[in-house]
């Protein structure tokens, strides 16, 4: 059977929770084996697309594999995602969608962030815009496009979005 819109947006919902929750093995296992990912900002100055990150899936593995280590602030991530438009094409079992996501930071470290500890700012601000392959009632990620507006990124922005 081939997946419903809320199946995608379900599978949309939970990659941002995973996320929120440094889970990255369980928004990898979200993804497909040939799962491609990035990270981009449109520059009005060059009138190019920025990369900010770039991979498939097993260079997303290795990056998430590293993330404990990295020395990086541990201030927490929260994902606010909107789906605004799915379409399902059941002929090549596959869809895309695309959302709106703004992230929120929880600064733990006032005097590292310049800002008081405990407060919350807004982090960035742009659009998921995704594809899907379809089987068995599931969804699993093809593509992740992060397309953003924010374009000066802080510690932390090495994660996925």
């Amino acid at each position: 059977m081939i997946a419903t819109h809320d199946t995608i947006r379900s599978t949309i919902y939970e990659a941002s929770l995973a996320l929120d929750e440094c889970r990255w093995g369980d928004w990898l296992a979200l993804c497909d084996d040939g799962f491609y990912y990035a990270i981009k900002a449109f520059s009005p100055e060059i009138r190019y697309d920025m990369t900010y990150l770039d991979g498939n899936r097993a260079e997303m593995v290795s990056m998430c594999d590293l993330l404990p280590k990295h020395n990086t602030d541990r201030s927490p991530l929260a994902r606010h995602t909107v789906v605004y438009r799915v379409a399902v094409d059941e002929s090549d079992a596959s869809a895309s969608a695309v959302s709106s996501v703004a992230v929120y930071r929880t600064v733990l470290d006032g005097m590292a962030s310049h800002v008081e500890a405990g407060s919350s700012n807004l982090f960035l601000v742009g659009k998921y815009h995704d594809r899907f392959r379809l089987e068995n009632g599931d969804a699993k990620f093809v593509e992740r496009i992060v397309q953003l507006d924010t374009r000066r990124l802080d510690k932390g922005s090495h994660w996925p979005i």
